[in-house]
């Protein structure tokens, strides 16, 4: 901690992070390092165990006032508020190192250590905690709040021969097993420090029966210590991370709520407060969990009933589920299973194996081909299915509502017939992704709460059915790469679509009118499909934020009506080989003052175009950054560029036809320009740098600061200028 001479300030630090990773470790070894430097001291450990019952808080405080004060100071507290006062009162001139181990109550602080101002200037307080919420709560700046990670490679490795091998000991281990107790405790210090001593002076047969049952039972004393963070969590955080545990670790953020949302469970908040709490993270946006957390999790579990599967809630192992599917369902308890192999397999799952499972909320089945002919009846109060695979059917359901939310089916070989979904009142997210002989799309009109629709990659879907244009709640329609679509609604009018999706669609010819505006749709992929032109109704897309046109070879023009788009960020037409034209803004017959005016991108790379006049006029795209011209045959740029004081990057490699490069804009950044051989004029182009008024060497350009990009190849330096 720096700064601990420093008497102008109270410094409060944070040490968040899971059980077991070396907070208090971490905590001591600050405080017998530097507590003679303080006037009075105090090592208040195990607050969360400490502060239960009725006298715990007032026992911490005489425990903090005493040991700070000189013994014939001695004080007594009658309750907590009286001890916040004599804490105030006695220590507020004092400087003094506190440290508060193992808080998991904001009670708990504000009793010891509630404001700053209690203690002298130049006090520091340390709490450890496993919630990070705790921190935040109390105000502690952002900057003195630190996560406590695990333990790199040659630091575990070290702890654990520190434990394992004590310089007395002559036993020798295997490297491999060595590895593998490193590979279980994840850098986890007390695993290290534990295993290490429960191993120490053992054999390697030993070690070999140890790590076997530790694969399928943790050590009781790590996970003791683990499960502390557990049995603090509510209702709805238990099922989440045990949920996790079990089924979703490595998993997308967004898959999981969907998933964990369908079982009426709260997600979004359950997921930000075992993250709070250490139990989880997301990494590269996958979700992570250390392996003896996850371990804590399925035990929980399995001691739900060791003997019985049927009698537990969830189930993973693929033996445990084969047993419980060939046995009596009766007083089934069972909520979630994963069918999983170690590799495709055949299984002969009989068409009820499931329907008897009343308390079934979700199931997810992969690597399993089902030898029996004919769909499977599921439980009418089932949530969540997913079958990935080797299925030929949809499944069948139980009499009764249908409560299912999501049904994920990709790669199956299904067909879908009309009224395939009738009676889905609560489905809301369908994936049939690579169904290949996937043809028709099913009536949505029967699943009046789909939000998304994923039919990408269905290479032989020919036909998009008519419901998808007016149905009220569908916010994702994922058509990628569906070659054969070719059938399409005629108008669309669905006001929640915020995505659709028809990149690679190269039999779609025509997109839809919009005859109403549409506030919904925010993203629109038209990228390699095979359309001539837009209607004039696109401009009704008006919240419309980016628009893929790339690569769309038969594309010859864009309607006016473009520039009503007044949201657009990003306009991509790069490949339109055919697009020769843009169309200028006094075409648009548009009554506002500019152009789109959040248009930041713009690429027409790699098209036809001759001329670039549309931008002459500094109203049309005024806070345009990017602008992508190469692979064109445009002879000139608009001499008005350089009054687009935002514009940042310009691209205008291998336009051979371009002849006069005028003064460019005052802040560009990244310049590309190359391969002019019909370059005849070279105006004055403005300064990237400090050069002012006067010539630009190519010593200059060398010279240039490494942010600033710049490409001339094939460019006669002694005929250009750069001037401010």
């Amino acid at each position: 901690m720096s700064n601990l001479e420093s008497n102008k300030d109270v410094v409060v630090v944070g040490l968040w992070g899971k059980g077991g990773i070396g907070k208090t470790t971490l905590a001591k070894a600050f405080y017998n390092a530097v507590f003679r430097k303080f006037e009075g001291s105090c090592f208040l450990a195990n607050v969360r165990e400490t502060s239960q019952g009725c006298r715990g808080l007032v026992t911490l405080q005489e425990l903090l006032l005493n040991d700070i004060l000189l013994p014939q100071q001695r004080l007594e507290v009658s309750n907590m508020d009286g001890g916040i006062n004599l804490i105030q009162h006695r220590l507020r001139r004092k400087k003094v190192l506190l440290i508060l181990d193992d808080v998991d109550d904001l009670q708990q602080l504000r009793a010891l250590a509630g404001e700053g101002d209690w203690f002298g200037n130049g006090s520091r307080i340390i709490i450890t905690t496993r919630d990070k919420q705790l921190l935040t709560c109390l105000g502690i700046d952002q900057d003195h709040v630190y996560e406590v990670k695990a333990l790199d490679g040659g630091e575990a490795h070290e702890l654990l021969t520190n434990h394992a091998f004590p310089t007395h000991q002559k036993v020798k281990i295997r490297t491999d097993l060595v590895d593998s107790v490193l590979s279980h405790a994840k850098g986890l210090p007390l695993a290290l420090e534990v295993l290490g001593s429960f191993l120490c002076g053992r054999r390697e047969h030993a070690w070999e029966s140890t790590l076997k049952k530790l694969s399928r039972i943790p050590h009781k004393t790590v996970n003791d210590v683990l499960k502390i963070s557990y049995d603090g969590l509510e209702e709805n955080e238990r099922e989440i991370f045990l949920h996790i545990a079990c089924f979703f670790k490595g998993w997308t953020r967004e898959y999981t709520r969907k998933v964990l949302d369908s079982c009426d469970l709260e997600a979004i908040i359950g997921l930000e407060i075992l993250i709070e709490k250490s139990l989880i993270s997301f990494e590269n946006g996958l979700l992570e969990m250390h392996d003896l957390v996850q371990l804590l999790g399925m035990d929980i579990v399995n001691q739900e009933c060791r003997d019985d599967p049927r009698k537990r809630s969830r189930l993973w192992c693929y033996d445990d589920v084969l047993n419980v599917l060939s046995s009596d369902m009766e007083d089934c308890a069972v909520k979630a299973i994963m069918l999983k192999p170690p590799e495709l397999q055949d299984i002969c799952i009989s068409p009820n194996a499931f329907a008897k499972m009343r308390r079934l909320r979700l199931l997810l089945v992969r690597k399993v081909h089902n030898s029996f002919q004919g769909p499977i009846c599921l439980p009418s109060d089932l949530r969540w299915f997913e079958w990935l695979g080797h299925a030929p059917w949809i499944p069948e359901f139980s009499s009764g509502p249908k409560k299912l939310v999501g049904l994920d089916m990709s790669k199956c070989s299904i067909m879908i017939w009309p009224n395939q979904f009738k009676d889905f009142q609560n489905l809301k997210y369908i994936n049939f992704r690579n169904c290949e002989l996937l043809v028709h799309m099913p009536d949505l009109s029967c699943t009046p709460t789909l939000e998304e629709l994923d039919l990408s990659n269905c290479k032989n879907l020919v036909e998009a059915h008519e419901s998808i244009a007016y149905h009220d709640k569908l916010q994702v329609l994922n058509l990628w790469g569906c070659s054969k679509l070719s059938v399409f609604p005629k108008v669309l009018e669905a006001k929640s679509l915020r995505d659709l999706n028809i990149y690679d669609c190269t039999k779609f010819e025509r997109f839809p009118d919009i005859p109403h505006r549409l506030e919904g749709l925010k993203k629109l992929c038209l990228r390699g499909t095979a359309i001539k032109e837009l209607p004039e109704s696109i401009g009704n897309l008006v919240s419309l934020e980016k628009m893929e046109l790339g690569n769309c070879k038969n594309l010859v023009c864009l309607p006016s009506s473009i520039y009503m788009l007044q949201n657009i960020d990003h306009l991509e037409l790069r490949g339109c080989t055919n697009l020769i034209r843009f169309p200028k803004y006094e075409d648009s017959n548009n009554r506002l003052r500019t152009g789109p005016s959040n248009l930041r991108r713009l690429s027409l790379d790699g098209c036809n175009l001759s001329e670039v006049e549309f931008l002459e006029d500094l109203s049309c795209f005024p806070f345009l950054k990017e602008l992508h011209l190469d692979r064109n045959n445009i002879t000139s740029l608009p001499t008005s560029i350089n009054k687009r004081d935002r514009l940042s990057l310009l691209n205008v490699t291998n336009c051979h036809q371009l002849q006069e490069i005028p003064e460019l804009p005052p802040f560009l950044s990244y310049f590309w320009a190359d391969n002019y051989k019909s370059l005849q004029k070279t105006g004055d182009l403005t300064s990237f740098h400090d050069f002012v008024h006067r010539g630009l060497t190519m010593a200059d350009i060398a010279s240039l600061d490494q942010r600033w990009l710049l490409y001339f190849y094939g460019i006669d330096f002694y005929h250009m200028r750069f001037v401010c």
